[in-house]
């Protein structure tokens, strides 16, 4: 059978799962289990490739792109942790196979089965069955198709607390603004496990007595803490982890009373969908958003779902549309109140109005360079408003403003501030900072007749094979 289609695999007597060519029985054939555990990723891909699975297909399943998947074919050696993790995940490998430590306990407690049953769908089965679920949770009816079940099988607990106070959920709140703070300034796979162990101590709060105000403040708290472990995974490439704790995010919030929260939730899942290149999912969600930050009466909500979606309708080609949400995120912003909004939408200030602004304009000036002469201002803006401590913004701006600049034929600048981006992604642990700087990598080697264009893709050659 093709491998290619799905519908059937070189591996004797196994079962092809739908979504994912790779029956479990293939890790248990001695000569992958002894590739496996010498961590020969090289190895690994060519048995894959022997038994019928593309280069295409490993790349879909590990987050990579074919040029890498192929470049590890010819014998190139993988040794950062969190690239080995990703592809153990990605191919569904138990990861102890890789001798990869993992708190196993902690992450069946925080996401239960949902990782396991959603490996089995198709992605965009996947995105339908977050969009009803998120579209029930705002709204009160799946207006995109049934909801399928549960997110998440009740998890076993340890004893929980007795009884909670505030003060323990203000606790909760103060972890959750410290790990987001080490996400900006070094990316997800920093601190994704962090967040996963504080979320295990979090979920035992739900089944402590409290008094109801203290009650509905944990349910906000622990949907924060769901929404930045969605976040972190987002991050580090573990996109069905990133659902599944969004879709917890969702309920909770929805318990807490808290519309921003919905809002901001749903915007962060819609944003894994534009990484992900299904804008029209994206907008979805981002439109469900609305509805939320509305009801929130948050105009700083409004401006953040406005600027996505103008992402959205960039990325789909609707140069109008995203002009005007442009304009009416700006306008939203200039009308919000910064200084007392809610902790999970305040990150969206000034320098980030710039940013998605240059941002939705870099997508822009990809079909038509005109756009160049709105972006580069406003990414100069905001590259030159980021501090150390939103390392990864300002490293997604550095790169979209060396891309403008080499759309403008403005090659030394273009290659400079590439370089510049190189650099300060080197210490940030991120599987996006890598795909964000992929436009500036196309423009690079387009222009290889150029000796700075060409050393500045010679460079991001040497970035990616790290």
């Amino acid at each position: 059978m093709d491998a290619s289609t799905g519908s059937g695999s070189g591996f004797p007597g196994a079962e092809v799962r739908p979504g994912n060519p790779v029956p479990p029985e293939a890790w248990e054939q001695p000569e992958m289990r002894e590739a496996l555990a010498a961590r020969e990723v090289s190895a690994v891909y060519r048995l894959l490739r022997k038994h019928g699975v593309s280069q295409r297909q490993i790349a879909a399943m590990t987050g990579q792109s074919q040029s890498e998947v192929s470049e590890i074919l010819k014998g190139r050696q993988v040794m950062a942790y969190d690239v080995l993790t990703r592809i153990a995940d990605g191919l569904g490998v138990p990861r102890g196979y890789m001798g990869l430590a993992y708190d196993e306990t902690t992450a069946i407690r925080v996401v239960g089965a949902a990782d396991g049953r959603q490996a089995e769908e198709d992605e965009s089965v996947k995105r339908r069955r977050f969009l009803a679920h998120a579209a029930q949770v705002t709204m009160g009816a799946a207006v995109f198709g049934p909801e399928s079940g549960t997110w998440s099988e009740a998890p076993a607990r340890t004893p929980a607390p007795g009884r909670i106070g505030m003060t323990d959920v203000r606790q909760v709140e103060a972890a959750t603004r410290a790990l987001r703070s080490l996400d900006y300034q070094y990316g997800g796979g920093f601190c994704r496990d962090a967040v996963v162990a504080q979320l295990t101590w979090g979920q035992q709060m739900l089944d402590s007595s409290a008094a109801d105000p203290v009650k509905q403040r944990l349910f906000t708290a622990i949907a924060d803490l769901h929404s930045l472990a969605g976040w972190t995974s987002f991050d580090t490439g573990l996109m069905d982890s990133a659902r599944g704790h969004f879709a917890q995010a969702l309920d909770l919030a929805k318990q807490g009373e808290s519309h921003p929260l919905v809002a901001n939730v749903l915007y962060r899942m819609g944003r894994v969908y534009l990484h992900q290149e299904a804008p029209n999912d994206a907008l979805k969600l981002f439109q469900l958003g609305q509805i939320a930050a509305q009801e929130s009466g948050s105009e700083l909500a409004v401006a953040v779902l406005c600027a996505n979606e103008a992402w959205a309708y960039a990325m789909m080609g609707n140069e109008d549309q995203a002009v005007k949400l442009l304009g009416r995120s700006k306008d939203e912003f200039t009308r919000a109140d910064v200084a007392n909004a809610e902790s999970w939408v305040k990150f969206f200030n000034e320098t980030d109005v710039y940013a998605m602004t240059g941002t939705v304009h870099t997508v822009l000036a990809q079909k038509n360079p005109e756009h160049t002469k709105y972006a580069i201002p406003a990414l100069t803006r905001a590259v030159d408003a980021y501090t150390d401590d939103m390392a990864r913004s300002k490293t997604f701006m550095l790169s979209a403003l060396a891309t403008n600049h080499l759309l403008d034929g403005d090659i030394d600048h273009g290659v400079r501030i590439g370089g510049k981006a190189i650099e300060t992604a080197e210490s940030i642990k991120s599987e996006r900072v890598k795909d964000r700087m992929r436009p500036m990598q196309v423009e690079a080697e387009r222009r290889r007749n150029n000796a700075d264009a060409r050393d500045l893709a010679d460079r991001l050659k040497i970035f990616y094979a790290a």
